[in-house]
């Protein structure tokens, strides 16, 4: 069994012993992308389990070890470990957890010290906690990012954004049920065989393999009879996360909605371009600016081969990073970067303008940035476009789940609405048109 090892400060290490004999838990949050990262951990050694339990006992047991204050994910991530813990389906003393680690402003950069804390309280101490950080926070003797799993597992984002992009804009009008979600699973599997094997994840694999996506998913039968398109937005985890927006986007699909939920290409692009504005304003190492400087062109190249296969087979395709960037030119500040910042803004926008003018802005409880960025801008993009139909709801351990879907139901009203208004004056339209 391996030894327990600490560092000068406490610290439970992940060492190269418990590499081999421990498993690691990961949190969930999106699952097609996570699923593909987890099977590239997989294939260089590291045995892990993606946790998919979720239900309202999550949010009790985090509540139990986690301050009713504190950020509503961190509450859930956290609740989720321990609640897995506490199971009895995996060894504690072979166990390990992963979780990330920004390095920013946001409180996510403390959710491992929250965690660190929780699990003493709950009588884990034992178990490591493996910091994924890009940004030298913490290292750990048995977990290294080399740079063919980190090129992995940005391919695995990109597969990641194209899948969920066909599967939103599939399943709502599949004719066999079932047929969208089961292509998903096939994809995972052929990808991740082939990422094993060396291959997929180079620029000319991933444009190749999502131009074969695009043609699979265009070949299900739909009957593409008129739906309310809706987007979701908000905070990164409560936005994917089913666990912590009480399955949204289920729910939706059982109201008779189009789902639209943009891509993490997005967010990734965001936080290397804040990054890069920093260095121009504020100075730094010029080694670490041209790294992100190419990096900022990799995933930009990433992005458009997601755009350019979306296109090629028929589906709606989202607006570049760069094109939704410009589309806030006077409504928000790009100094505005904390969490999510502009870009939550600028997604809001960017569906507005692409015909998902129906948007529900998913907000955790306590997150400033969130409620400024969202909820403080629903007014100004109003002016901006009146078709915009907005409604914002708040997700925290005391909100009632029927109360926030009784607001969404509301919201959906009115777009019905919308969509006959439209339709009466189509036809008025037509009318006057013969009559002429």
């Amino acid at each position: 069994m391996a030894k327990l090892v600490y560092d000068k400060d406490g610290r439970l290490i992940f060492t190269k012993e418990m590499k081999k004999e421990y498993t690691i838990l990961l949190p969930m949050m999106a699952k097609i992308h996570f699923s593909l990262i987890r099977n590239v951990f997989t294939q260089y050694g590291y045995k892990n389990v993606l946790l998919e339990d979720d239900g309202p006992e999550i949010a009790q047991v985090g509540l139990k070890y986690v301050h009713n204050d504190t950020c509503y994910p961190a509450l859930l991530v956290i609740g989720q470990f321990i609640h897995a813990l506490q199971s009895g389906k995996y060894d504690v003393n072979k166990t390990a957890l992963m979780i990330t680690q920004t390095g920013g402003g946001c409180r996510a950069s403390n959710y491992i010290h929250l965690l660190r804390k929780a699990l003493k309280k709950a009588g884990f101490e034992n178990v490591p906690v493996i910091s994924l950080n890009v940004s030298g926070l913490e290292k750990n003797s048995g977990f290294s990012l080399t740079v063919p799993m980190i090129r992995k597992a940005l391919a695995g984002l990109v597969y990641g954004d194209a899948l969920m992009l066909f599967n939103n804009q599939t399943k709502a009008y599949e004719i066999n049920k079932g047929e969208s979600d089961a292509l998903v699973e096939q994809w995972i599997q052929r990808l991740s065989d082939e990422m094993e094997k060396g291959n997929g994840y180079s620029s000319s694999h991933i444009k190749r393999n999502l131009d074969k996506m695009g043609e699979e998913f265009a070949q299900i039968s739909l009957n593409k009879v008129k739906k309310i398109k809706v987007g979701i937005v908000g905070e990164i985890y409560v936005k994917y996360s089913p666990l912590g927006n009480n399955h949204l986007e289920d729910f939706l699909l059982e109201q008779g909605c189009e789902v639209n939920i943009p891509g993490i290409m997005g967010f990734a692009l965001f936080k290397v371009d804040n990054r890069l504005e920093d260095h121009k304003l504020y100075g730094g190492n010029k080694i670490k600016f041209n790294v992100l400087s190419e990096v900022m062109k990799y995933l930009t190249k990433m992005e458009g081969y997601v755009i350019e296969s979306a296109k090629n087979h028929g589906f709606h395709a989202p607006a570049s990073y760069a094109e939704t960037k410009e589309m806030v030119k006077g409504l928000i500040g790009y100094g505005n970067k904390m969490g999510e910042g502009w870009l939550l803004t600028a997604e809001m926008v960017e569906l507005i303008e692409s015909g998902y003018e129906n948007v529900v802005c998913t907000q955790p409880f306590g997150c400033l940035p969130n409620h400024i960025c969202a909820k403080g801008m629903v007014s100004a993009i109003k002016r901006k476009n009146e078709k915009a139909n907005i409604v914002s709801i708040d997700y925290d351990p005391g909100a009632p789940r029927v109360n926030q879907e009784n607001r969404i139901k509301l919201m959906l009203a009115v777009a019905k609405e919308n969509i006959k208004a439209e339709e009466k004056e189509k036809a008025k339209a037509a009318k006057q048109a013969v009559t002429k």
